[in-house]
């Protein structure tokens, strides 16, 4: 049996997303909280949580404050995020500061169970149509360091490399890359492997969040034919 542990302040949110998972997911405990305080009461007596969904909009935490304090204190327990918000950027900080998803609101119910079960199994979670969006275009003088250090690494991949880097970066698991590219699973492995290689990115979220320090899109546009 799974133990989830929502922490959102409203009752019909809590209410609706109770009635989605009982209904889906088998042999499922969901517990509820409205607050971050009340949140970190519970988790102090149920060691056995496997998953804590989190609102960015606690009375008494805003923002990412509250994924650093539970990461900080209990960094055994999984937090994926719930929120209304659907910032690109503010997903990618989620994921960089411990988040194993991030799951809109106004995600279809389906889609929702899908994306819970990916989490439940181990894997992260992003919402592809949030990731498929470009970030604000820069002007060449705005342009950071840190861009520039993920641009050059970009140029290290092969098209086929970058390819799989996309779909990684609008959160497909392998199954659904292989699916995508129509290719072997343990051919997807192999390139996301050599990605992590040469961005020298130390995880698969690490690669991610390279790929949108840069317009991942943009690159892709504007690349050559031929590595």
């Amino acid at each position: 049996m799974y133990s989830l542990l929502v922490a959102d302040d409203h009752p019909l949110f809590r209410d609706a997303l109770h009635a989605v998972i009982s209904a889906g997911l088998t042999d499922t405990q969901l517990l509820e909280s409205d607050s971050l305080a009340a949140a970190i009461r519970m988790i102090d007596t149920h060691d056995e949580l496997d998953l804590l969904l989190l609102d960015l909009s606690l009375p008494d935490a805003d923002g990412l404050e509250g994924l650093k304090i539970l990461r900080d204190r209990f960094p055994w327990l999984p937090v994926a995020i719930v929120s209304a918000q659907q910032e690109r950027q503010l997903v990618l900080d989620a994921i960089t500061q411990g988040a194993v998803g991030y799951i809109p609101k106004s995600t279809p119910r389906e889609q929702l169970l899908a994306a819970l079960n990916q989490i439940l199994q181990g894997q992260l979670y992003l919402p592809a149509d949030i990731m498929r969006r470009p970030p604000p275009r820069l002007e060449p003088s705005s342009v950071t360091p840190s861009q520039e250090v993920s641009r050059e690494r970009l140029t290290r991949l092969t098209d086929k490399q970058l390819d799989v880097l996309s779909c990684m970066a609008q959160g497909m698991s392998n199954k659904q890359i292989a699916r995508e590219l129509l290719i072997a699973e343990t051919t997807v492995k192999t390139h996301v492997s050599a990605i992590l290689r040469k961005l020298s990115a130390t995880s698969r979220v690490h690669a991610i969040v390279i790929a949108g320090e840069e317009e991942l899109s943009t690159y892709l546009a504007r690349r050559p034919s031929e590595h």
